[in-house]
């Protein structure tokens, strides 16, 4: 299909469909072919093909390719003047896709095909696509992004990728936006995409920036994604169960006891202030699984439960040195901590590079049990990239700040990983209405409806200005909690507590105001207790926020005040629910009672629940604030209507409308108390009627 004759090549604008695509394949793939294949065809200039990519794609509206129209918004936003669009860094990430051949009734051609921005490779010996590589801008002084475009291919390899990237660096620059930096996967394809840039990762000749274009004196960071670096640091510790640094030791089974303790119950002598000298309490300590790994919580928690004597837990200073260490660094690159949302402002420089060189101590000396260096071994990415990171955190601080018309005169350094085109995916594989891996038609479809409501405004609903940093990438944070440990270690359908640490009548506090009235009170308001104590044991099994599922329960704050290992109260064997908790169902139940019927014929029909939900809601506006311990937290990012004090209150109220209406369904549960303490609550009236009389469950 393609031309002999010379002079059908001179004018790429009379280039046919298969024309351009041959030299827009041979360009992405192999550069240097298409360099000397130059040297005898009139085949055009690389940034001019650029453009003629950019040009097809505009053409072909729901074609792969770069979107045409983002570019388009953008240059507008740049000559308007707004300069927080000025500097940007480049984020690149694969999706998996069914391969699948399909028919499109609308442009009356198969589809599911290879598509790199040049037309469909339509023919019989085509490849089918197997995943969409998909580019995204974002804001570094401000938090927009801008979604690029999307590429269709079937496999891939570092150079290709490191070809993509410098063909949206020249877009960029070319509408006036100046790309600072590149983040990748920490995987092998990053890796290889970093060597094909330029990038050097040798921990004792680190180079971390590379040169675009090629030559020019204008230098771009990369970066690998922190939370994946710290997926392969996890699995690293996993394999090796003990490393060795400069006198220090790391054991692995620390955490592993951590996160499979579950609840405890210790006894001890009360003090005089109790009123009960010298008899025996007891109260339950229970750890908090949805405490990151890598995270002071973690350290804290080490700490605590050497202090109080236990066996498993001697010895660990080395790993609380090490859990210190990362949480540190995780601080610095997720602005978050004592470093702030803009860990480099001045006064943290020498801070930042001191922890640099503790963090590079650490990592180029850690050994195994033998003595093998691990950063020479085969899990050494996620220590590499730990250090790649730092260097080039470093070197953009000391060459780039914001200008002064930028919402911030320095830079995001959370800007710098996956989180927001991950979050970006998760909303196009919702799109997808599917879990699995879509087709390339309905990729398309979900891709650019989400394009069309894209704005590039902070705060967009696909922008992540609007939650916290940490909170966006919610996925792997859910693998690098202590639950997810305790998962693999103890895989127990439906179960949160080692068979050997059962729920048990724990100490009331006289001082707590909520436990006082507790013991005191009708049937009516033990079984509303008991219930919301079943919500907070409920929600507790999936919430993934440290600080929010420390707020489920009465916890004694005479004790450890760390949100990681908690004191809580019981009574007859459950916990006790905090007071927040407790006045949401007792609001939920109040409005069930007056606005709706138990045993009605729709009583589990979503607009139901939805009406009841929004009368809840009412009826706490204006009241007192819930969650009074977490006011710091729970507006730590944007100003947003899914902030997690919102969510936290809506989870609530729906789990307890849920088994109000339909205590059935939940009794099928495996509660986290047993099956006899649930057998003893059906033979009582868990609920009672607005009458007075009491309802049998």
């Amino acid at each position: 299909d393609l031309p002999r004759e010379l002079h059908s090549w001179r004018q790429m604008a009379d280039y046919s469909p298969e024309m351009r695509q041959f030299a827009c394949l041979l360009h992405l793939y192999h550069i240097k072919a298409y360099d000397y294949l130059r040297k005898i065809l009139p085949l055009p200039h690389p940034y001019s093909l650029t453009k003629q990519v950019f040009n097809y794609s505009f053409i072909q509206n729901t074609a792969a390719g770069f979107s045409s129209d983002i570019f388009l918004r953008l240059q507008e936003k740049v000559e308007r003047g707004d300069e927080a669009c000025r500097y940007c860094a480049v984020l690149v990430q694969d999706m998996s896709l069914q391969k699948q051949q399909e028919w499109d009734p609308q442009t009356k051609q198969l589809t599911g095909f290879v598509d790199l921005g040049a037309g469909i490779l339509d023919a019989d010996e085509a490849p089918l696509a197997s995943e969409a590589i998909i580019l995204m801008a974002v804001g570094i002084s401000s938090p927009w992004t801008a979604p690029l475009g999307y590429f269709l291919v079937n496999g891939t390899s570092g150079p290709f990728l490191a070809q993509l990237l410098r063909q949206a660096i020249h877009k960029l620059n070319n509408i006036g936006i100046v790309v600072l930096a590149v983040t990748s996967g920490a995987s092998a394809r990053g890796a290889e995409t970093a060597r094909a840039l330029g990038i050097r990762i040798d921990p004792k000749r680190i180079q971390c920036t590379f040169q675009h274009p090629p030559g020019s004196a204008h230098s771009i960071a990369y970066f690998f994604d922190v939370c994946h670096a710290l997926l392969l640091i996890r699995n690293a510790l996993q394999c090796f169960q003990k490393v060795e640094w400069l006198g220090d030791t790391m054991w692995w089974q620390h955490v592993v006891e951590l996160a499979a303790l579950g609840e405890h119950r210790v006894s001890e002598l009360c003090s005089p202030e109790s009123g009960r000298a010298g008899s025996k309490g007891s109260y339950h300590l229970k750890v908090n699984l949805a405490t990151l790994l890598f995270s002071e919580g973690v350290a804290e928690a080490l700490e605590h439960l050497q202090k109080l004597g236990l066996a498993s837990f001697q010895n660990c200073s080395g790993t609380v040195k090490f859990v210190r260490l990362m949480s540190s660094l995780c601080d610095v690159f997720y602005g978050r901590g004592s470093y702030g949302k803009e860990p480099l402002l001045a006064g943290n420089d020498t801070k930042i590079s001191n922890l640099f060189d503790e963090a590079r101590s650490c990592f180029v000396n850690l050994t195994d049990s033998v003595g093998r260096y691990i950063i020479k071994s085969k899990r050494k990415l996620g220590f590499l990239s730990f250090l790649l990171n730092a260097e080039s955190l470093k070197w953009l601080s000391s060459n780039y700040t914001c200008p002064e018309g930028a919402p911030s005169h320095h830079l995001h350094t959370h800007a710098f990983s996956l989180d927001a085109l991950e979050q970006f995916l998760r909303a196009v594989q919702q799109a997808c209405g599917s879990s699995g891996s879509p087709t390339c038609a309905v990729f398309q479809a979900a891709y650019h409806k989400l394009l069309a409501s894209c704005s590039l405004a902070p705060g967009s609903p696909h922008s992540s200005g609007n939650a916290s940093p940490w909170d966006v990438s919610l996925s792997q944070r859910r693998a690098l909690t202590l639950g997810s440990i305790h998962a693999q270690y103890h895989p127990a359908p439906g179960r949160t507590l080692a068979p050997e640490y059962p729920y048990s009548a724990g100490l009331l506090l006289p001082s707590s105001a909520l436990s006082n009235a507790l013991t005191d009170l009708s049937l009516y308001t033990q079984s509303l207790t008991c219930t919301a104590g079943w919500v907070a044991e409920r929600l507790a099994l999936d919430l993934q926020c440290e600080a929010c599922l420390a707020s489920l329960f009465e916890a004694d704050e005479n004790r450890l005040r760390c949100r990681s290992v908690l004191y809580i109260k019981k009574l007859g064997g459950m916990s006790l629910p905090s007071a927040s908790v407790h006045h949401i169902t007792s609001i939920s139940e109040q409005v069930l009672n007056q606005y709706g019927k138990v045993g009605g014929a729709n009583r589990n029909t979503k607009l139901r629940h939805l009406s009841l939900e929004q009368k809840v809601f009412g009826e706490l506006l204006g009241e007192s604030p819930l969650f009074p311990t977490l006011t710091n937290h729970l507006f730590e990012g944007e100003m947003s209507i899914n902030n997690h004090y919102t969510i936290l209150v809506k989870e609530i109220t729906e789990c307890y409308l849920s088994v109000r209406t339909n205590p059935a369904q939940h009794l099928n549960f495996k509660y986290p108390w047993g099956r006899q303490k649930l057998q003893r609550l059906k033979g009582k009236h868990l609920f009672a009627s607005p009458l007075g009389s009491c309802q049998s469950s």
